[in-house]
């Protein structure tokens, strides 16, 4: 039996409780995937734990979850590299770049160093592991307006409040921030092949924007989709140069 807690409240487990004998689970043997993203990967809007779009690719592969999406946050807090270095994995996917845009916390001169120095740390801990980085889907408002958001009064809806001629300044957009990221995967693959990039427009396609309930997260049936189609790329691509690993875990 597998426990999924609510994602959308935060939980104190007191005890468990049974009307018949419990005994140890069997081994684990399911791959270990780790992943880390912002609010679009904890899923606060599903419908529940196993309806978040990692969850759900998960289950349609036989992955062994552990979801490190943290809502407002991804910013590559040196801590979350950490963490992930020193937990087993047998692949490792990054979401980043969203939150950094949306709350304009960083620009390219420093988005680019530290997205190096989290990939390096995982490396430390994870030398062959598959890592693969996925970009920001889709939010018309940031695609290519810099952050940080605002509350429109009229829409009640966000709304970058940025200048598009901040851009060439170093100043992130969604669209800067695909870019950059595809080159610096393209950059370190040179010397590390279980590196890949994924464009986040393959998990929710520009044409589906109007599955964003507040123009920046999906509705509930829409992350549904995008774990669906996370478990298809997965299985297709077999985390980039890992095709033992896809061999292995029955992916192909």
């Amino acid at each position: 039996m597998e426990i999924w807690l609510p994602q959308s409240v935060a939980c104190d487990l007191v005890s468990i409780r049974a009307d018949a004998e419990l005994r140890t689970a069997d081994p684990d043997t399911r791959p270990r995937w780790v992943h880390y993203g912002s609010s679009v990967s904890h899923c606060i809007e599903a419908e529940g734990p196993t309806g978040t779009w990692p969850s759900v690719a998960a289950a349609a592969v036989g992955l062994h979850l552990t979801n490190l999406g943290f809502a407002g946050n991804a910013m590559l807090d040196p801590f979350v590299a950490r963490a992930i270095r020193d937990t087993p994995a047998d692949l490792i996917s990054l979401k980043i770049g969203a939150n950094i845009t949306e709350q304009a916390t960083m620009r390219l001169r420093t988005f680019l160093p530290a997205v190096h120095g989290f990939l390096d740390t995982i490396r430390d801990g994870h030398p062959d592991t598959p890592v693969m980085v996925i970009s920001p889907i889709p939010s018309p408002t940031l695609e290519h307006t810099p952050g940080p958001t605002v509350t429109d009064p009229e829409t009640r809806r966000p709304r970058a409040s940025g200048s598009a001629d901040q851009v060439p300044l170093g100043a992130l957009t969604l669209a800067t921030v695909r870019e950059h990221l595809r080159d610096l995967v393209a950059q370190r693959r040179e010397s590390d092949p279980a590196l890949s990039y994924l464009d986040g427009r393959e998990l929710l396609g520009a044409g589906e924007t109007a599955d964003l309930h507040d123009g920046l997260h999906p509705t509930a049936p829409a992350y549904l989709r995008m774990g669906t189609r996370f478990a298809d790329i997965v299985a297709a691509r077999s985390w980039g140069s890992c095709a033992s690993f896809g061999q292995e875990a029955g992916l192909r």
